[in-house]
């Protein structure tokens, strides 16, 4: 939706006569703000952030926070809800050059105006894909009569439907997955009414006849293949564990398929019943494919017993062929945990995973973190991880290799919410929310945010997918 109302914006020079209180007495306090926008890192083209107050004192009024960079100012005034909420015109100004920007947030006592401390956002040259697209879904996951696909510009607030749960007659739908960020190009499963794999590719949509349950996709970069996991998928709700849910599979595997013969291919490596093969990913040259395996173990009674490594295994695009060494990026039997998400960076260095403590499905365990290492097993380099006391799960990168944006609880536990950061090929910036047209629309929105996946264009074969679905 787009925001049709924005408190006062009034964009200065410092060297004019001023709106923000030069004078204002300092508090001395670091202003609490929702979502923490402090010292974090946005890139140049990103949709104005808004933001609440949620420690305001008392007894102040005529709130406003003052935005400066170089010689521009300016300054915003709250809404009731002591949200701030800059112009899209005046943002862009304060962004047309990479630099940071200060933000001052004044109030009046009824006697003199204070402020708290200054915080910083840095603004980076480095632009972010103009799309995202997600599941939106109710955080419990036992009931889906309502959840869709939708996708987000990332410029503005607009968001848009891709697909609703109305188009299958309130089925299930997951597992999108686009080739190379590349929105005309899309893999979708749903369950349920007219379940099945679908692809859009070339202006048209096919369903996977016979109905197999591919999911957790990913594009072979060339466009040519997919690869799935086939899962025996099954959830359980814990009454004393701090995990109030618990997903695993009975069984899995990995298969390839070729989406111009038809044809699925494997290979025992990937397809074993001694072992629990899944969440397939292919490496940014394409010439590798990473999966996560564990030793086959009884379920539901060794659900915690289940413990996924990381491999990698090669790939042949011009045979279909894989190789027979397969190297262990992350041994979950020595180096302890449970492996889930792997992403490699489109420069094919570093591989990003999700880290949790068993078992595949990251998003409701509260110890999940984000971890990367080399791609290059031979490296010494260290473990990086980004760590939360909530979950961290699904992530990707950008087209650039710039940026991520990753699944979160780490903001009331409940709700999953899309967080990104910059990567500038040392370090990770502090994450961000993705900012919102209201400083509290995710509050007020009952729904979780489910696989965050970037595109640089937009999805337009809606028409074309609900006539494939209702055939």
């Amino acid at each position: 939706m787009k925001l049709k109302y924005f408190p006062y914006s009034i964009s200065i020079l410092l060297v004019s006569c001023s709106l923000s209180h030069q004078d204002a007495t300092p508090l001395k306090v670091k202003a609490q703000i929702y979502p923490d926008y402090s010292e974090v890192t946005m890139p140049c083209n990103i949709a104005s952030p808004t933001f609440a107050l949620c420690d305001s004192i008392s007894n102040l009024s005529d709130l406003q926070a003052v935005f400066r960079s170089g010689e521009t100012e300016t300054v915003v005034g709250c809404d009731d809800e002591n949200g701030f909420c800059i112009s899209p015109d005046d943002w862009h100004t304060l962004t047309a050059k990479a630099g940071a920007i200060s933000v001052t947030i004044q109030g009046y006592d009824g006697s003199k105006w204070v402020e708290y401390d200054p915080f910083s956002i840095t603004i980076s040259a480095d632009t972010i894909d103009k799309y995202l697209s997600y599941r939106l879904i109710e955080p419990g996951y036992e009931v889906w009569n309502e959840m869709g696909i939708y996708q987000r510009n990332l410029e503005t607030y607009d968001e848009e439907a891709i697909l609703t749960n109305k188009a299958n007659n309130g089925g299930c739908m997951n597992c999108h997955s686009f080739c190379n960020r590349d929105a005309s190009t899309m893999s979708l499963h749903l369950r349920k009414n007219n379940g099945g794999t679908y692809i859009v590719k070339n202006g048209k949509t096919d369903k996977l006849s016979p109905s197999p349950s591919f999911v957790y996709p990913s594009w072979h970069p060339e466009g040519r293949f997919i690869a799935y996991s086939q899962n025996d998928t099954k959830q359980m709700f814990h009454t004393t564990d701090i995990n109030r849910i618990e997903v695993f599979d009975f069984r899995s595997d990995v298969i390839v398929y070729d989406t111009q013969t038809g044809d699925v291919l494997t290979c025992p490596q990937i397809h074993s019943p001694l072992s629990f093969e899944t969440f397939p990913s292919w490496s940014a040259d394409g010439k590798s494919l990473y999966y996560c395996t564990a030793d086959s173990v009884e379920i539901p009674a060794d659900y915690d017993k289940a413990h996924y490594s990381l491999c990698r295994i090669p790939f042949d695009a011009s045979t279909g062929k894989f190789g027979d060494k397969v190297d262990t990026i992350y041994n979950a039997h020595t180096q302890g945990g449970s492996i889930s998400f792997p992403r490699e960076s489109p420069d094919g260095k570093w591989i990003l995973y999700t880290h949790h403590e068993y078992g595949n499905f990251s998003i409701w365990h509260k110890g999940a973190d984000l971890w990367m290492q080399p791609t290059n097993t031979q490296q010494t380099s260290p473990i990086i991880k980004l760590t939360s006391p909530r979950a961290d799960s699904y992530h990707t990168w950008s087209s650039t290799g710039k940026w991520v944006v990753f699944s979160s609880r780490r903001g009331d536990g409940l709700y999953t919410r899309p967080y990104i950061m910059h990567w500038d090929g040392k370090a990770f910036t502090k994450p961000f929310a993705v900012p919102q047209s209201t400083a509290i629309y995710d509050k007020k929105l009952l729904k979780s945010y489910n696989i965050p996946e970037f595109t640089t264009n937009a999805f337009t074969a809606r028409e074309a997918l609900r006539e494939a679905i209702n055939e």
